[in-house]
Order: structure tokens, then C-alpha cells, then sequence
């Protein structure tokens, strides 16, 4: 990631189809200040005094957070997944969610962490930092497969191991862009609940994307086998830095207590980041009170303006690259429903000497789909990034993209 920065600071006017971050458009400075006030009214509503409101704002506050309320009703109102907000934990962004579950159940030292491969690298940062083994779970060019996953958890018990957690992007993954079929995600719950494992479902991307929705792994969750993280990150504004956890599974600690893994989750945060910013909760807080205790409808113009720029990707990679001149050259993509990414096969090795040949000479940047794989692989593809480009960045993008994989193949 320190590269791809880089390669970006180095050639400003290339056009990049690496940052997977929402489009500036939508934002504008002055809302702030209208969610944050709307939240204070809010609490003034509820019956809260000015000294009560003031602490809320400029004190550290409770470290599972002062929304959760607010979080597990949109919850239930957006993604049909019905918990107590006790078991939501208000975190730093998603990032904070991920480290948090991670630590609280890959404890011991035989414990392993699997992870859907290619995966985020976020989550692949959370194992290096906690000293966690994590073990990838290789998807074909299809998808993930159940039956895969299961052959990795007996292969790791067989060693000795014990495969805790499995952490997957069910949504429009990052960085494939693959989505979960319904079958599969009704087989993994099963898979889990037989091998006693628990399944991490990361899912920022739902609702800014277009089109109808399959259920998430947590709304189907019938035996809490399920730690759902989120994020307002893409679907409100990303400067909030605001994720959560819902984690309604009943534990049991040193002393004998019955409780909830958010509870865990929210003893290790206080020894983390305290709290997460009560401002931050605020501004989120207002704009889901905006939308009436929603976030699906606060995002209608921005899915519709990523949804046009997936399609727009798709369509000029087909006109610049019609079937005879892809068959020839080996190039191939998939086409993602939603989200921000697609993948690319290319006929040369896709590494950082390349990424900085396509930028200097061309252009155009990408992010190799090789700082994806735990153990290596993707050597031969790339990530494209649409969510932060306009119709003629992505048109000229392309050409470029074009201009660059034919002249990489000719090397």
C-alpha cells in the first residue's frame, strides 16, 4: 500500500484506478454541521439536559458507544438483522471491529484465523500485528466454495490446530468483486455451526450498490454463528471513521459470568482507543435520523452513480478489448454486480515493476491483485477500482489500460 501511494505521489495526472474510496462528489463541508445538530436535537427530544448533552459530546462517553441504539435499528430496518443494540460495539472504523474480534477469539496459541483468499489486506494487517496464523482458503474464478473451506478446517485439526473464525466478504468483495450465492451462504452457516466455527462477515459494500440484495450472512444467522462488521465509511462519508460489531453471542468468562461476546469486544476496546469520538457518532447519528433511522435511502443517487460506473468499466474493457483481440492476448474480467471492484486477468506478470511502467509510460494505475493473496498468487491480474473516477477518467482510463497490457505483452 506504501508503493501504491507512492506510484500515485509520483504521477499525479495519471488516472487511477486503485483507491477503493467514494466519490468526493457527494460531500459537501456545511452537512457536518447539520448532522451534528441534528443529533443534539434528537437528544433534546428525548428528554436529555443541556448538561446531559454536553457530556455527550465532550466527554470520552461509553466505550461500546452512545449510538448503538440508533445502529441496531437501522440494522433492522436496512439489512432485516434483529439484535439488541448491547450487542452492537461502536468502533474506529471497521478496522477497529476486525482487530477487536480477531484478538477476543484467536486467544490461544494453537488457534487459527481463515480468511477467504484473495482477502482485504486490512484483515491480513489485524493477523500480522496480533502474531495470529492465518490461513487462506483459496477461491476459484467462481467464487468461494463450502467445500473447500471444510477441507482447510480438517486439514488444520488434523495438524492440531484449531480453526476459530473464518472471515469473508460475502457483498461485492474486496478485492475480487464476487458476491456469495444464497445456496452457499445457507451451506457456510451450516459448515460453521458443524465445525464449530464462527464466520466474521465483513460487508461494506451492500448498500451502495444497486439493485436487489440477498440477505447477509448475519440476517440469516439462526444459531449465532455469525460476527457481523460494519462500516458507515462507504455508505455515509468515510471521515467519520465509524464501524461497529454486532456480536450477540452468549460467552462466558474467567469468573463464571454469562454475557455477550460485545462485551468482550468492548473490554479489549477500552484498552484500545477508550472510546470511539463521540463527534463522530454524532454526525453519523444525524444522518441516519435524517434518513429515518435508515442509511439504504440516504444512498439512492450514490449506488446509481457507482452501479453507472461499474457498467461504464465493463463496457469500454469490452470496446477496447472485443473477443478476438482478448482471446489473443489472454485477457479476461469478471463483472461484478455491485461494489467498487473488478478484477483483471492479464497476459504478463502484474507486479510493482510493472505498475510503475503503466503509470510513467501510460498513465494509468492499478493495484496488483498479488498484495492480496496471505501465500502468494494473482501474480497474473489486477484490481480496478470504479468508484472514484468520472465518466471520462474511466473512458480514458481504459484506453490507457489497453495501451499498456498490449504493450506489456509484446515484452
Amino acid at each position: 500500500m506504501n508503493f501504491l501511494n507512492e506510484i500515485t505521489l509520483r504521477y499525479p495526472h495519471a488516472i487511477s484506478f486503485a483507491p477503493g474510496r467514494p466519490y468526493d462528489g457527494f460531500f459537501e463541508t456545511g452537512q457536518i454541521f447539520q448532522h451534528i445538530q441534528r443529533y443534539l436535537d434528537h437528544l433534546a427530544d428525548n428528554g436529555n439536559s443541556p448538561e446531559d448533552i454536553r457530556d455527550a459530546m465532550f466527554q470520552y462517553g461509553p466505550t461500546a458507544g452512545r449510538i448503538r441504539e440508533l445502529i441496531a435499528e437501522s440494522l433492522r430496518r436496512d439489512e432485516d438483522i434483529d439484535v439488541a443494540p448491547e450487542a452492537v460495539v461502536v468502533t474506529v472504523g471497521c478496522q477497529e471491529a476486525m482487530l477487536l474480534a480477531v484478538r477476543a477469539l484467536i486467544a490461544g496459541r494453537d488457534d487459527v484465523l481463515l480468511v477467504a483468499s484473495p482477502c482485504y489486506v486490512g484483515i491480513t494487517g489485524v493477523a500480522r500485528l496480533l502474531d495470529v496464523e492465518l490461513v487462506p482458503v483459496e477461491e476459484e474464478e467462481d467464487g468461494f466454495r463450502c467445500a473447500d473451506l471444510e477441507q482447510v478446517i480438517q486439514a488444520q485439526s488434523a495438524r492440531g490446530r484449531r480453526p476459530r473464525a473464518f472471515y469473508v466478504v460475502p457483498d461485492h468483495s474486496n478485492p475480487s468483486g464476487a458476491t456469495m450465492p444464497l445456496r452457499t451462504r445457507h451451506e457456510l452457516l451450516d459448515l460453521a455451526d458443524r465445525h464449530d466455527i464462527l464466520v466474521l462477515e465483513d460487508s461494506p459494500y451492500r448498500l451502495v450498490s444497486a439493485g436487489p440484495r440477498l440477505p447477509t450472512l448475519k440476517a440469516l444467522d439462526r444459531r449465532r454463528r455469525v460476527v457481523h462488521l460494519g462500516s458507515f465509511s462507504k455508505t455515509l462519508f468515510p471521515g467519520a471513521r465509524l464501524g461497529f460489531a454486532v456480536a450477540d453471542q452468549p460467552v462466558t468468562d474467567a469468573t463464571g459470568r454469562t454475557g455477550l461476546l460485545a462485551d468482550e469486544l468492548a473490554k479489549i476496546k477500552s484498552m484500545v482507543t477508550v472510546n470511539t469520538s463521540p463527534l463522530s457518532q454524532a454526525a453519523v447519528a444525524g444522518m441516519l435520523l435524517a434518513g429515518g433511522g435508515q442509511a439504504a435511502g440516504l444512498n439512492d443517487r450514490t449506488s446509481a452513480f457507482y452501479q453507472e460506473a461499474m457498467q461504464s468499466t465493463l463496457r469500454h474493457l469490452e470496446k477496447r478489448f472485443p473477443p478476438g483481440v482478448r482471446e489473443a492476448l489472454g485477457v479476461r474480467w469478471n463483472a461484478p454486480s455491485g461494489g467498487f471492484f473488478l478484477t483483471v486477468r492479464v497476459p504478463y506478470r502484474a507486479d510493482n515493476e510493472a505498475l510503475a511502467r503503466s503509470a510513467q509510460d501510460f498513465g494509468v494505475i492499478w493495484t496488483p491483485m498479488s498484495y492480496f493473496y496471505p501465500r502468494g498468487g494473482g501474480d497474473f491480474s489486477i484490481r480496478l477500482s470504479t468508484s472514484y473516477l468520472t465518466q471520462t477518467d474511466i473512458s480514458e482510463g481504459i484506453e490507457r489500460l489497453g495501451d499498456h497490457i498490449e504493450h506489456e505483452a509484446r515484452r
